[in-house]
């Protein structure tokens, strides 16, 4: 799942160019005259070669006759319609034949110019030593950084901020409820104090060890994720000296000019998500462009045969690729599909429609395809455009494509139709294809698997109940009472997977298979990360129904956390919920702070 808070809803550094060693012996330090010599012949051989080839391949003007089928993109100032006989080709004849002639040889002229100008340059560098070229290297690298720093300065357009409602909301009356809130912001603190103290500027912080902590997701480079991503917890918690520490640690150490390859899903959750959040609720300039500067990082990632976006790209080459074990090369899902909120509102803040058009396009090609009982495979081949495996998941590898519909609805003032449909016509086919109960009536969302249902639930997936509640208004045929009981079905079956382990926190997944109900079976199963899903859905069923079960199934949840994630450097994940000692995996997730105690 991804932060919430997004909604209003809810310089550059080069490394230097390493021209050293010399990979042959000291006493040749330098080229000697032959070799510079031998340089030059195969330099003149190369112009020669160019010069025999542009004067005796045949001349193309003889045919009178050029196929430039993209002329209107390329070469704006031809109009192919005036004297040809199909769009794409035009004529050469009379005048004009004459008038290309002279073109041609000025032309021929020009490019004669600049090769004896190269060459002339060519034997100059060859005169000069390795000091003195690297001196040269070394300006224009200068040079370029100046350029970028000065592309950076660019303003951005003035769009006003919507109104956030409820941000400031005052102390609860209730004075037990009062408490309650203020221990999770004694946790927040912990967990932030902790990443300050031990991992500060790392991606993430192993509380155990005291010491940073990164993962694949964020690349070589540390780029602070934990701070970015707890900016908007801290702020709407009214911790505003941390906020400001993390934005100080923005403005002077966050960048993204780095030889790094990222998950382009990750950092968009997590970055922009988070650097937008943060600039809606302070105003405070800098966020907004952080999240423009990395988005323009990210754009490359896009460059595949049908605009479905690479998983990752490294942000300073900006090469693509896919995960190696995503159905044969696939995209996922839910990974190109959750960019719509942010690559909009990037848009609407720089005035650049790049943005919007590069999310639209991806909704527009999965409009067109077919889907196997109407349901949405979690892999689709960017160089095909074709479906992968077919295994549609509303836990991992799909799940956020399902909110961000919804959400982008909601975002549009309820005016995207499209996106409502899209989100409507996929949870009916959930509906009537994964959804089910079990013997012992508890309801669950199953996987689909090439024509097969598999009774297995994930942690994930509990994130479902929040989702159908917030889309029962709005719903077809006036069934917003049926999806806010479904979602009060889902919230409680992934209660029972809380409350049926030993340390009342709940599994990565969970089985329903025979005598087996909502709880793990495989050892690899057994974990809980920091997530937050479950305790999502029981925040929108609160602020929905007002029930105070929800309120009181949290407060267990949040004391669990304290009682068996909490340590000395902050809080950790457990390998073994079923275990009443529990190890711990020396891991503080930043959604922990950017999600889970966010909903706490």
């Amino acid at each position: 799942m991804t932060t919430p808070a997004l909604l209003p809803l809810s310089g550059r550094r080069i490394p230097p160019l390493n021209l050293g060693p010399p990979s042959f012996p000291h006493h040749r330090a330098t080229l000697r005259l032959s070799e510079k010599f031998i340089l030059l012949l195969i330099l003149s051989a190369f112009i020669t070669l160019c010069f025999g080839a542009f004067f005796f391949l045949p001349d193309s003007s003889k045919h009178k006759r050029f196929d430039l089928g993209l002329e209107d993109v390329l070469i704006p100032h031809v109009d192919a319609s005036k004297g040809a006989k199909n769009p794409g080709v035009f004529l050469i004849h009379g005048p004009d034949e004459h008038r290309h002639r002279e073109e041609e040889e000025r032309l021929r002229n020009k490019i004669r110019a600049d090769h004896e100008k190269a060459l002339e340059e060519a034997k100059e560098k060859l005169k000069k030593s390795r000091e003195e070229i690297r001196a040269e290297i070394q300006t224009e690298k200068n040079k370029v950084v100046q350029e970028m720093k000065t592309k950076e300065k660019k303003p951005l357009p003035p769009v006003p901020i919507p109104n956030l409602i409820g941000i400031n909301g005052g102390d609860p009356e209730d004075n037990d409820i009062r408490k309650k809130r203020e221990k999770i912001k004694e946790m927040m603190k912990h967990a932030w104090d902790n990443y300050r103290m031990y991992g500060w500027g790392h991606n993430e912080l192993r509380p155990i060890a005291k010491k940073g902590h990164s993962t694949n997701i964020f690349g070589s480079s540390q780029m602070g994720a934990t701070i970015v991503d707890a900016l908007d917890t801290l702020y709407i918690m009214g911790l505003h000296d941390e906020f400001g520490d993390g934005q100080k640690w923005i403005e002077e150490n966050l960048d993204f000019s780095v030889n790094s390859e990222v998950s382009v899903f990750e950092v968009n959750i997590r970055f922009i998500g988070g650097l937008l959040a943060a600039y809606y609720l302070s105003g405070e300039e800098i966020f907004k462009i952080k999240a423009v500067q990395l988005a323009e990082k990210l754009l490359p990632a896009f460059n595949t045969p049908t605009g479905i976006p690479w998983a990752m790209v490294n942000l300073k080459s900006g090469v693509g690729r896919n995960w190696g074990w995503a159905s044969a090369g696939s995209s996922i899902l839910a990974e190109f599909g959750t960019l719509h909120m942010e690559f909009v509102h990037l848009s609407y803040l720089t005035g650049d429609p790049v943005y919007y058009k590069k999310v639209m396009h991806i909704r527009k090609l999965l409009q067109k395809m077919d889907r196997p009982n109407g349901l949405y495979p979690n892999y689709l081949n960017p160089r095909t455009g074709r479906w992968g495996q077919y295994h549609t998941s509303v836990g991992g590898l799909g799940d956020s494509f399902y909110e961000y519909l919804l959400k982008a609805w909601l975002m549009s003032d309820k005016t995207d139709h499209e996106a409502r449909k899209m989100y409507d016509d996929a949870i009916e086919a959930i509906e009537k294809h994964l959804i089910k109960k079990s013997r012992g009536g508890l309801t669950f969302i199953g996987e689909w698997k090439n024509g097969h249902l598999e009774k297995k639930m994930g942690h994930l997936a509990c994130f479902a109940g929040g989702m159908f509640a917030l889309g029962a208004d709005g719903s077809r045929m006036d069934k917003a009472g049926h999806y806010l009981e479904l979602g009060a079905e889902i919230a409680r079956t992934c209660h029972e997977s809380y409350d049926r382990t030993a340390l009342k926190l709940g599994p990565e997944s969970f089985k329903f298979d025979g005598a087996v109900e909502a709880v793990a079976v495989r050892q690899a199963e057994k974990y809980y990360i920091l997530r937050p899903e479950v305790i999502e859905t029981y925040w929108y069923l609160w602020r929905f129904t007002h029930d105070p079960r929800y309120r009181q199934w949290g407060w267990e949840a949040a004391l669990a956390i304290e009682k068996y994630c909490r340590v000395s450097g902050g809080f950790s994940g457990v390998k073994d919920v079923y275990s009443s000692t529990p190890t711990h995996d020396d891991v503080q997730q930043s959604f922990f702070l950017a999600e889970t105690l966010k909903f706490g």
